[in-house]
């Protein structure tokens, strides 16, 4: 039975999809002005590895995830710059950034083995969908017009701020030097659904027709959108980063359920802030560590993917060097000792299923890791079980195992002339020419032991 923390509900819930053995999965993508950093990532492999504990239990998931590629200021509110605008000169340069960052983007997903979702949908594809949603809220009067921009009204909507638990009274607009004032506006926690070709935006490049003049969306009626158009209302899981629980959540569940008088979501799921020295990682803060960086420094990424499921999704979780070549080291440890094994056959039942009942737990991966390991250690069985089942479990933990054991097999043609030549070296009792070539074999990624009947080769792993 897998059970989930519902941030709508503050409490852990059994799971309990609209349709039998299928779920409507929405992800907040990416606003592609730039990289991904690993703080960004860290959402999205909390988001794999749900996805993957759905599918593991036998649901099939149909997965859509928005691309921002207009309208999200860097406010992550009403004013400021749009993010996309702010880093280019030209309706050209925009577009082509934004393609550049969500190649990018994509590559990373790949490079951390995480799975891509099957609706990948751009913000600027989708803006006669926008439209069509912000004049329901007009026929509702939940949604004004002014001189600059069109506003959801928050006091029109019951339940504003459901998600957070806070009240309406206790949103608070932050004093900026680029905030847009619009004296018009009717309460500072009103929201922008469209904005005008006016005043600080009147050059804005992307630009729409709409029944309001030209203009461009704002950055929350985007998912409200697109995931009605591809899931339906309500959908069964919506994810993001703890970030998102305000103001863009809380929008999205506001404007979504005020034009169509049902819920958005059954389930809200929100991954923690990875922590950089203590302190949270962001653009805005300077201290941002894309994966590529990481790449260059020497670490498999998959360290990361590791050292992720090291903690909790709803833990921060503080990145250090040194924590992720712990994680290294503990992967290398792994495809160390799985490189060996024997061919996959019966499983472990236990085993697995104390591990399910660990993802089940609102995806307890540190608590599945330990279950992993546990089942390394022990002698119980051979390890042609143990494969079979580290093979289902990686389903979940997405470490690539059986494509690191399949390649152990395979052993290179100038290793095996190396140890031809060692055999032949140890034969005639010439020992030092023998260390030699075993030097020269874990040169080139293999290790040489010997055994009463003969020798075993193995595949080297670092131990960084």
């Amino acid at each position: 039975m897998l059970k989930l923390f519902n941030s709508l509900t503050r409490k852990i819930e059994e799971f309990k999809p609209i349709t039998d053995k299928a779920v409507g999965l929405y992800t907040c993508g990416p606003t592609v002005y730039n990289y991904a950093h690993v703080g960004n990532l860290r959402t999205y492999l909390f988001e794999d590895f749900l996805r993957r504990a759905l599918e593991y239990n036998g649901y099939t998931v149909k997965h859509v995830m928005n691309i921002t590629d207009v309208g999200h200021l860097t406010g992550d509110q009403d004013f400021g710059e749009d993010k996309m605008e702010k880093e280019g000169g030209s309706v050209e340069e925009i577009l082509n950034l934004a393609k550049k960052y969500t190649d990018a983007f994509l590559a990373d997903l790949k490079t951390l083995n995480i799975l891509q979702a099957e609706t990948l949908a751009p913000a600027t594809e989708y803006i006669p969908q926008q439209i069509k949603l912000i004049e329901k809220l007009f026929q509702k009067e939940i949604a004004y017009e002014t001189e600059l921009a069109i506003y959801f009204d928050v006091s029109k909507f019951e339940n504003y701020g459901q998600l957070t638990g806070q009240k309406m009274e206790d949103k608070k607009v932050g004093a900026r030097s680029d905030v847009v004032v619009d004296k018009n506006k009717k309460h500072p926690a009103d929201f922008a659904l469209w904005f005008k070709l006016a005043g600080k935006y009147k050059n804005h490049l992307l630009r729409w027709d709409s029944p309001w003049g030209q203009g461009f969306p704002g950055w929350h009626i985007e998912c409200s959108a697109i995931s009605e158009h591809f899931l339906g209302q309500p959908f069964d899981i919506h994810t993001g980063g703890i970030d998102h629980l305000f103001p863009h959540h809380t929008n999205e569940i506001a404007q979504s359920e005020g034009a169509n008088d049902k819920p958005l979501a059954n389930y809200w799921l929100h991954g923690e802030h990875l922590l950089i020295r203590e302190g949270r990682m962001g653009k805005s803060e300077g201290n941002i560590l894309t994966l590529s960086a990481l790449v260059d420094k020497g670490f498999n990424p998959l360290a990361y993917r590791y050292l992720v499921l090291t903690s909790h999704y709803r833990s921060k979780l503080n990145f250090t060097e040194e924590s992720l070549t712990g994680a290294q080291h503990a992967l290398n440890n792994l495809y160390q000792e799985i490189s060996n094994y024997d061919e996959p056959k019966v499983g472990c039942a236990q085993f697995e299923e104390d591990f399910l009942n660990a993802v089940n737990n609102d995806l307890d991966t540190p608590k599945a890791l330990a279950i992993m390991w546990d089942l390394i250690k022990t002698d119980e069985f051979p390890t042609s079980a143990k494969a079979q089942t580290l093979f289902k479990f990686d389903e979940i933990l997405g470490l690539k195992m059986k494509a690191v054991w399949e390649a152990a097999k395979v052993i290179p043609d100038v290793v095996h002339k190396l140890i031809d030549e060692r055999e032949v070296a140890r034969k005639s009792k010439d020992f030092v020419r023998s260390d030699e070539l075993r030097r020269a074999i874990e040169s080139n990624g293999y290790i040489v032991e010997d055994t009463l009947d003969g020798f075993r080769v193995k595949k080297k792993f670092d131990k960084n």
